[in-house]
């Protein structure tokens, strides 16, 4: 399971002024953002600025709490083989499971209309549709039945065609049926047709869409998103009425905007490292209402390679790529070390982390060992320009990050120049976070490199990274996150193995034989853990930050900024 994206940022004037003197009250709310978004589709949603604003209106059937540890949301309990929810069957030559849950009695859409396993039934439906852009179809073909007895519409009985570990973490949250319904069947024989007609496109304040502690009251793309209190929520009642996260995707307006009053807090997708350790001491210095947060967390900023580029195809190019860059003086240069250089795709909150150079292939810093792997390959220095050429054509890499993320453009041109030591010539090009993650990086259309980051959950699979068939192509709608194009047999048998073995042990062991397929492979270049940070007002209670793709707004009914500055 992971994620991560969609608009054009308004711009506010800038203000030098110090911080409101007035502290927020449980009326209003105003979060800062510097992601753009997509719609709130939870189907088809796949950036994580859009899942830190979905789980403010919508809710599945378990979480991952702050401490790491799993528990029933919209469901009554999670059934285990322990406790006789879940038992194994046998599905012809497969093992198989069925799983009995029970959705909370209160539980309703923002209309009223209650919760049922109808619409459970209805989201596993449309997202086995091929011409639906979902971020992995996995989840959804694993299932081979949802069933229930007409008198207990809210005990779901899901039948599973194999027997996999995460069974209860990967259940595909409900769609409301009873106004989505018409829109897959109008719309749903088109590519991705559903995706552009549904109401949370259309019709996003229609408070039936939503089920969880709020409901959108308004959305303006390029500019912000208002929510009010969902008056059917099946909750905790929220103490702050209205919410409004607006997008301001530079980060120093951000700031300015936070000192002159004109937003409350900044979101964990909001400020860069190095300004949050600037604006860390001037709020010790100055004595300003908030409060900065660091919080250690399991994103992984990355670039991915795309395979299908002439000169990628060769791996001692590829590795080539990252001796060549210096990934401890980058950390130690940016963010004073307290972000650490990253080895692999698992970050060291992760149960499974390993650094152990038996199973991790590392490629230390070194500009000889680069420069061999690049004659080795055929690409030898022209000594005029300082640029490698094989059969007359020039080394060069196209290289894209989100445009206006000030830490991304320091680290592209940091490596830009590493690179170009070596005699790669590399070319950057940015886009808006809406077009990078909604269009280019979903259809492979990045040219050779793209930076950005995963965030995952612990102990999850890999599989949607990793896996050839989730190769995003127009014959798939561009579903799949292997947006490097890897394909790697062993790979895909391990995966296959990974989330069908129960014994955490032996998935261990499995994940990492996948870790030294993907450091020998070098389908990625990592580059550093993330920690996630936050700034709040001081008299904010009931937050925190858990470091992982359940961000801190799914329990935002938690919140309350009843209490006086400290």
């Amino acid at each position: 399971m992971n994620f991560r994206h969609v608009m054009i940022a308004t711009v506010v004037a800038l203000s030098t002024g110090a911080a409101s003197a007035n502290s927020p009250t449980n009326a209003e709310l105003k979060i800062g953002i510097t992601q753009e978004f997509e719609n709130l589709n939870p189907l088809i949603g796949s950036m994580a600025a859009t899942s830190y604003l979905s789980y403010m209106v919508n809710r599945g059937m378990v979480f991952l709490d702050a401490n790491g540890k799993w528990s029933p949301q919209i469901a009554k309990s999670i059934p285990t083989i322990e406790n006789g929810g879940a038992k194994f069957i046998q599905n012809g030559k497969e093992r198989g499971l069925e799983v009995t849950w029970e959705i909370i009695d209160t539980a309703k859409w923002g209309d009223g209309t209650p919760v049922t396993c109808e619409d459970f039934k209805f989201a596993w439906e449309a997202g086995k549709n091929e011409n639906v852009s979902v971020g992995s179809r996995e989840a959804y073909a694993n299932i081979k039945s949802i069933t229930w007895d007409a008198k207990t519409p809210k005990k779901c009985v899901y039948t599973y065609n194999k027997a996999k570990y995460d069974y209860f973490q990967g259940v595909p949250g409900p769609l409301a049926k009873h106004i989505e319904e018409p829109v897959l069947k109008k719309f749903g024989s088109k590519k991705e047709g559903y995706d552009q007609n549904s109401n949370f496109n259309k019709n996003p304040t229609n408070p039936g869409l939503y089920n969880g502690p709020y409901v959108v009251s308004e959305l303006k793309l390029g500019s912000h998103v208002s929510f009010s209190v969902n008056p059917h929520f099946y909750g905790k009642k929220p103490a702050i009425q209205k919410v409004i996260v607006k997008l301001i995707p530079n980060t120093a307006t951000l700031e300015a905007n936070l000192r002159s009053g004109t937003i409350d807090m900044v979101s964990s997708l909001g400020f860069q490292f190095d300004q949050a350790l600037a604006f860390e001491k001037r709020v010790k210095a100055d004595n300003l209402p908030f409060r900065v947060l660091f919080e250690p967390g399991a994103t992984y900023e990355h670039i991915d390679l795309n395979l299908d580029h002439p000169a990628l195809t060769d791996v001692n190019v590829r590795r080539a790529l990252v001796h060549a860059i210096n990934r401890d003086e980058l950390v130690q240069a940016l963010f004073e070390s307290r972000q650490k250089a990253a080895i692999h795709q698992l970050s060291p909150i992760d149960p499974h982390f390993t650094a152990d150079p038996k199973v991790v292939k590392l490629y230390p810093f070194s500009r000889r060992e680069a420069s061999r792997l690049l004659d080795a390959a055929g690409w030898k220095m022209n000594e005029k320009d300082g640029i490698r050429y094989k059969d007359g054509k020039k080394l060069s890499l196209q290289f894209m990050t989100t445009a206006g993320n000030k830490t991304r453009e320091t680290v592209q041109t940091l490596l830009q120049s590493q690179w170009k030591s070596v005699g790669v010539d590399v070319q950057i090009k940015n886009e808006p976070a809406r077009v990078f993650f909604g269009e280019t990086t979903k259809k492979r259309n990045y040219g050779a490199m793209a930076m950005y980051a995963w965030v995952s959950i612990p102990e999850s699979s890999p599989r949607s990274q990793f896996h050839s068939t989730n190769i995003p192509t127009a014959k798939n709608s561009w579903s799949g996150q292997n947006y490097t194009g890897w394909s790697n047999k062993t790979v895909d048998g391990l995966a296959d193995a990974f989330e069908v073995e129960f014994n955490s042990n032996k998935r261990k062991e499995i994940l990492h034989k996948m870790i030294t397929e993907y450091t020998n492979d070098v389908p990625v270049i990592p580059l550093f853990y993330r920690s996630d940070i936050g700034v709040v007002p001081r008299n904010l209670t009931g937050f925190k930050i858990p470091g992982h793709m359940f961000y801190e707004t799914n329990n935002i009914e938690e919140w309350s900024l009843g209490g006086s500055l400290k």
